[in-house]
Parts: C-alpha cells; structure tokens; sequence
C-alpha cells in the first residue's frame, strides 16, 4: 500500500492518519477470540505463556462469580510473535506503510491488545514516547479497531500537530486504582482536542510524540484495540532496566532464498 498524498499530508501537519476499513471483520474477530483465549489462561492477570496480563484496577472486587476473566482484563502485552497477531504485525502492505514514514528498516518493539470493558476508565493525556527511552526516534503506533470505537465506548481523542511538541513531564496517574503504568499530562493545553470515531477494522497511524488519552465506557459493550509499536531497527533502549514488556521483533524481512 501507498501513503496518499492526502495521508502523508496529514502524517508532518496532524502527526496522525486514519485508513478507514483496513481490516477485515475475520480478522478482528481472530484478535478478540486469541486475545480471551490469553486472558482466560492467565485468570484475568500474570502471564499466558510469553504474553503478561494487566488487570483492569478500577473493576477489581466489583466481578460477580459469573465473571469471565476477560472481562477483569485491562490489557494483553506482549504478543506480536502470536497467531493472528504476529501475521498482522508482518503484513506487507502495513509495513510498507510504516517503513514509508520512518524511512528505514523496521522492528516491532511492542504490543498491547486493550480490552476497554464496560466500566473501564479511559487513560489520561500522555505520549507514547515517554515510555521510549531510545536512542533515537519518533516511533510509530498502529492502531486497530477490533471493535468499533465510539463517544460512549471511550474513544481515543488526540491534540493535532501536538506531535511538534518535545516529550513533556509525565506525572502519575492521580486517581485511586488507576491501572499500573498510567501517568499523565498537566502542562500543555488540550483545548484543540478531537475524537477519533472507528469502526472495526479501521487503523489509525499515529507520532509517538503525538498528544492523545481516551475515555471511560460508559456504554455496555466492549471497545477493543490491538497496537502495535514500530521502530527504527537497530534503535538502542537506553534504560537501565529495559521494561518487560518490550520484544523487539524485525519485521519485513525478506526470506533466505
């Protein structure tokens, strides 16, 4: 696949884009069985084989005993070498997009699929590049709407062309029960904010650099997502202890003859 001018346009002025129905709805469905199948192994927290599940802080001790696990689960880290997951983060026509805007050769350095359960908070403003202390950068975040992503299910919303800005201080997450790891920002002003508005199997391309948070789902239906993180290969992790959910994986290679 070819970045449109449109897109690309889109990609140095809003530091996003969205590719309306990349996906098809098989696939998804794949994602979200794969995805319960983890979270019922790893009983809605801990570890499925070489995936890590984080549970959804907020719900804990309000399940009832006819709780699946799935739906005590905030989010499956560490999956791109899995099933579905590991064919979508090679696709050809995705990478080709993703090395297109990094202009290089590629890893995959992440993955995350979000549950987004009825109930679940949304995640405050942060960039992604907080979490990447790299030796260099942007990194790009690809976004799939496994279910469809409304104003009632917690949506993503973005600032545009925020993406300009360097990586701001991150303060942790100030809400009782906020899931492990969330954090967020106070120094910049959001007021150009826009929600981004998916069916499944849309896929948004995203700047880690790029201001963003989503909602709380106030609805009574899931909103599922798979990401994935790219990089540029070779990139070096600077921190003294590289996080765990982190496997850099190349993708795009050409096979051995």
């Amino acid at each position: 696949m070819l970045l449109s001018a449109s897109d690309s346009a889109a990609w140095d002025r809003d530091g996003f884009f969205l590719l309306r129905g990349f996906s098809s709805s098989e696939t998804c469905e794949a994602m979200l069985r794969r995805a319960v199948d983890l979270a019922r192994e790893a009983d809605g927290s801990g570890v499925a084989g070489t995936a890590i599940v984080h549970p959804e802080r907020n719900l804990e001790g309000s399940a009832g005993p006819e709780t699946q696990a799935e739906e005590r689960v905030s989010k499956v880290f560490k999956i791109h070498r899995d099933s579905v997951f590991h064919e979508f983060a090679n696709q050809p026509d995705l990478v080709a997009l993703v090395q297109h805007l990094l202009g290089t050769d590629i890893d995959c350095f992440l993955s995350q699929f979000i549950f987004k359960n009825p109930g679940a908070w949304g995640q405050p403003w942060h960039q992604d590049g907080f979490y990447f202390p790299f030796d260099r950068g942007p990194q790009i975040g690809v976004w799939l709407a496994v279910t469809e992503a409304t104003l009632t299910n917690g949506c993503l919303h973005v600032v545009p062309g925020s993406h300009l800005e360097p990586v701001h201080k991150h303060l942790r997450d100030r809400r009782l029960n906020a899931n492990q790891g969330y954090v967020e920002i106070l120094d910049h002003d959001m007021s150009g904010e826009i929600p981004v508005i998916m069916a499944a199997g849309d896929l948004l391309l995203f700047h880690s650099h790029l201001m963003h948070r989503s909602k709380d789902n106030n609805s009574s239906q899931i909103r599922a997502a798979m990401v994935y993180h790219y990089a540029e290969r070779g990139t070096i992790d600077m921190a003294e202890s590289p996080a765990v959910i982190n496997d850099w994986m190349p993708v795009g290679e050409k096979p051995v003859q």
